[in-house]
């Protein structure tokens, strides 16, 4: 399990998060939402690893974040950021081993490649191995990161639980392809994983989350099961925007109109 505890952040005088507490449980696809400015992505790095809180503390099955050495944590937590970019040449295939790199020293060995192998079969990329990375459009690099974060966790750690992390995920991904990443990205709901996106998108959130967590102003506002929160005066109250909600047959989640 992942927990967050009263977790506030600021730069200067400007307060980013304010005392943010939510549970993120394995088996479960957490969604993260809110306008921008919320301090979503704030959230995730910090949580992740990547920014230290000024106040409060981040637990990973009940061990303190700041007391696991990156090398460790980077075996069984992987995170896919806002556009990752790189700027110089490498082919696809060896941007997804760079996912394996905290499980070997110098030189991949038969299972690093056969995983790198199997997560790009499972996303449909065997056929770009050998392409460069930096001649693809903005939804194939998205989808070549995908695979760079699953090859960095495929495997289920001996003990313990694995960390998925997706900042924002389906920018620069058509429609087909983020039904694609969300669906791949939900079979590890199934195994002893804690899975945990920022979205934008509440009808796609709606249509894969578990639970969702609200976020505005750098405050959670609600969170729980899409069916058990989800209002239109929460959203009226989260982005000030009026909507109507039906029921989503295929999910019995709500759908939501905006008016």
């Amino acid at each position: 399990m992942l927990s967050t505890t009263n977790i506030s952040y600021s730069i200067g005088k400007k307060s980013i998060l304010s005392k943010v507490s939510a549970e993120f449980l394995p088996g479960e696809f957490n969604m993260i939402l809110g306008p921008n400015g919320s301090g979503k992505s704030t959230f995730l790095k910090i949580f992740s690893g990547e920014l230290h809180s000024n106040e409060g503390d981040v637990l990973y099955d009940g061990k303190k974040i700041r007391s696991i050495k990156n090398d460790e944590l980077a075996k069984y937590r992987a995170v896919m950021s806002q556009q990752p970019e790189l700027s110089f040449p490498l082919m696809v295939d060896e941007v997804v081993m760079m996912g394996r790199y905290p499980h070997f020293n110098f030189n991949p060995n038969k299972k690093d490649i056969a995983i790198c192998e199997e997560v790009m079969e499972r996303l449909n990329l065997s056929s770009f191995n050998e392409r460069n990375y930096l001649t693809l459009s903005g939804g194939e690099k998205q989808r070549v990161q995908f695979a760079r974060v699953l090859a960095q966790i495929w495997e289920q750690p001996v003990e313990g639980t694995r960390y998925l992390f997706l900042d924002e995920p389906l920018t620069s991904l058509d429609i087909n392809y983020q039904q694609e990443f969300l669906q791949v990205a939900r079979e590890f709901t199934s195994k002893d994983t804690v899975l945990v996106a920022v979205m934008h998108d509440i009808n796609l959130a709606t249509q894969y989350a578990d639970r969702l967590f609200f976020l505005k102003q750098g405050e959670l506002i609600a969170q729980g099961k899409p069916k058990d929160i989800l209002n239109e005066a929460l959203i009226k109250k989260v982005f000030d925007v009026n909507v109507k909600l039906i029921n989503n047959p295929l999910t019995n989640n709500p759908l939501i109109i905006y008016s």
